[in-house]
C-alpha cells in the first residue's frame, strides 16, 4: 500500500526532487548570468537587439505556458501526470541549451536570426520540462509543512548547481577556449548540457506523485482559465514572482560587465586563485545556499507572507547600498553582497511553497484541481523576470552609449551601476508591495489542508 499524500517525504526523494532544479540551472542559470554577456561581448549582438529578443520570446510564452500546464494536467501515464516529462524532454533540453552557445560564424543579420530561433526554442523546451517539474512539488505531498521542506531542498540543490556554474564557468571557458571565448563557451555548455540530462533522469527515477484530482473532474481549459483569475493568492504570487525574478535577472545580466568595466576586473587571480568576478558569483551563491537551508527553520518562526516582506526589504537595502560603494572597495562590496544574499536566500523556496498554496486554493474554494496550470503562471513569471532582466539592461546600455570591449563613457558606467544596484532594489520593493496583499494566513493554510484531506478521504 502506498503512503498517504500527507505522509513525511523521505530524504532520498527530497534530494531526487532537488536534483531536478540543479539540472534546470545548468542551462537556466547559465542563460540568466552569462547569455547577455555572451550575446553582446562574444557573439557580437547589439544590446538593444538582445533586449528586444528576450521580450519577443514572451509572446510565445504567453500561449505556450498555459497550454503546457493544461496538457500536463491532462496527461495520464503509469508514471503519473508530471514525472514523464522529466524523461521525455531531458535530451531536447540539453540539445537546445548547447545550441544557444554554439556561436556559428554568420553575418550580423544571420546571428540575430540564429539567436531568435535558438532562444525561443530553448524557452519553449524549458516550458515543456519545467512546468511539469514545478507542478510535481504540488502532488508529491498534500502537507504544507512537507512542501515547504521539499521546496527548501529544491533550492539548496538549485543554488548548489548555481554555485558550480558561478565558480566553474569562466575558468572552464578560459581553459577550453585558450583565449577564444566563443570556443570556450561552446565546450563548457556542452558539458553542462550532458549533466542536466543525467540529473533530470535521476529526478524522474526517485520521485512519486501522490495527490490526484477527483475522479469525476472533467477537462475544460476555458473554465479553468476563468477560475484561475478568480484565485486571489495566484494573482498576488504571479505579480510577486515577476518582481522577484526581475530583481535577480536584471542584476545577473550585467554582473560580468559591471566587474569588467566598472570594477576593472581583468580576470587575473584576486582570491584563492580566482578572479574577482568568479569570487563574487561563487560567494553569493554559497550565501544563497545558506539562506535557502534556513527556510524550514524560519518558516516555524513566522508566516511565509511576513518572511517574504521582511526578507525582500532587507535584500533591497543591501543591493541599493552597493550603489554608494566606490569600485575600488571590492571587498566591502563582496561582504555586503553576501549579507544581502543570505537574507534573500529563503525567498525562492517561500515563493514556490506559496504557489503550491495557490494551487490548493483552486480545489479548496473553486472546486477544481489544476496544479500544472497554476504553476504555469509561476513559470511565466519566472521567464518574464528573465525577459525584463535582458530588456531593461539592453535598453539602458543602448541609451547610455555602451560599446562592448571598449573603454566606457561616464554615462555607460553609470548605466551599469544603476542596473547592478538601484534598479534591482526597486524590483525587490515591488515584490514587497505585491506580497502585502497575499490573502492567505497560516490559519487559512492549516484549515485548507484539513478540509482537502477530509475531501480526499471521502472520495476514497
Amino acid at each position: 500500500m502506498s503512503a498517504p499524500a500527507s505522509a513525511p517525504i523521505s530524504v532520498r526523494e527530497k534530494i531526487g526532487y532537488g536534483l531536478g532544479d540543479t539540472a534546470s540551472n545548468f542551462v537556466f542559470h547559465t542563460v540568466n548570468v552569462f547569455l547577455f554577456y555572451y550575446y553582446t561581448d562574444v557573439f557580437g549582438l547589439a544590446p538593444a537587439v538582445v533586449g528586444t529578443l528576450a521580450l519577443v520570446a514572451r509572446i510565445f510564452d504567453a500561449v505556450s505556458d498555459p497550454l503546457m500546464g493544461a496538457m500536463a494536467d491532462r496527461t495520464q501515464t503509469r508514471w503519473g501526470k508530471y514525472r514523464p516529462y522529466l524523461l521525455w524532454v531531458a535530451v531536447p533540453f540539453g540539445i537546445l541549451g548547447y545550441l544557444l552557445f554554439l556561436g556559428p560564424e554568420l553575418s550580423d543579420s544571420g546571428k540575430a536570426w540564429y539567436a531568435y530561433v535558438t532562444y525561443v526554442g530553448m524557452m519553449l523546451i524549458y516550458t515543456a520540462i519545467n512546468i511539469p517539474y514545478s507542478a510535481l512539488m504540488g502532488v508529491i505531498s498534500s502537507s504544507s509543512e512537507q512542501r515547504t521542506s521539499l521546496s527548501a531542498y529544491r533550492f539548496v540543490f538549485a543554488f548548489g548547481g548555481q554555485f558550480l556554474i558561478a565558480t566553474a564557468t569562466l575558468p572552464l571557458v578560459a581553459y577550453f577556449g585558450g583565449g577564444n571565448e566563443a570556443a570556450g563557451f561552446r565546450t563548457t555548455m556542452g558539458i553542462f548540457a550532458v549533466i542536466a540530462v543525467v540529473l533530470f533522469v535521476i529526478c524522474f527515477a526517485t520521485t512519486r506523485e501522490r495527490v490526484t484530482p477527483p475522479p469525476s473532474q472533467q477537462s475544460d481549459l476555458k473554465a479553468e482559465l476563468k477560475l484561475l483569475f478568480k484565485n486571489g493568492p495566484w494573482k498576488v504570487m504571479s505579480i510577486a514572482g515577476i518582481m522577484t525574478l526581475a530583481n535577480v535577472a536584471v542584476r545577473g545580466a550585467v554582473t560580468v560587465q559591471f566587474f569588467k568595466y566598472v570594477v576593472q576586473d581583468d580576470g587575473s587571480p584576486w582570491l584563492f586563485g580566482f578572479s574577482m568576478t568568479t569570487i563574487f558569483f561563487s560567494s553569493g551563491t554559497l550565501a544563497m545556499i545558506v539562506g535557502s537551508a534556513l527556510t524550514p527553520w524560519l518558516a516555524k518562526l513566522a508566516e511565509k507572507r511576513t518572511l517574504m516582506i521582511w526578507l525582500s526589504l532587507g535584500n533591497a537595502v543591501a543591493i541599493g547600498s552597493l550603489f554608494f560603494i566606490p569600485p575600488e572597495q571590492a571587498t566591502l562590496m563582496l561582504v555586503i553582497n553576501i549579507i544581502g544574499t543570505v537574507i534573500v536566500g529563503p525567498t525562492p523556496a517561500l515563493v514556490w511553497a506559496m504557489f503550491s498554496e495557490a494551487a490548493d486554493y483552486n480545489m479548496w474554494k473553486l472546486g477544481r484541481r489544476m496544479t500544472a496550470l497554476t504553476f504555469s503562471s509561476a513559470q511565466f513569471a519566472q521567464k518574464m523576470g528573465l525577459a525584463i532582466g535582458s530588456f531593461i539592461p539592453g535598453m539602458v546600455l543602448a541609451a547610455t552609449g555602451f560599446v562592448s570591449n571598449a573603454e566606457q563613457t561616464a554615462e555607460s558606467l553609470m548605466g551599469l551601476n544603476l542596473l547592478f544596484t538601484i534598479i534591482p532594489a526597486l524590483f525587490a520593493i515591488g515584490s514587497v508591495v505585491a506580497i502585502w496583499f497575499y490573502p492567505l494566513r497560516e490559519v487559512d493554510v492549516q484549515q485548507m489542508e484539513r478540509d482537502l484531506t477530509a475531501q480526499a478521504e471521502q472520495q476514497g
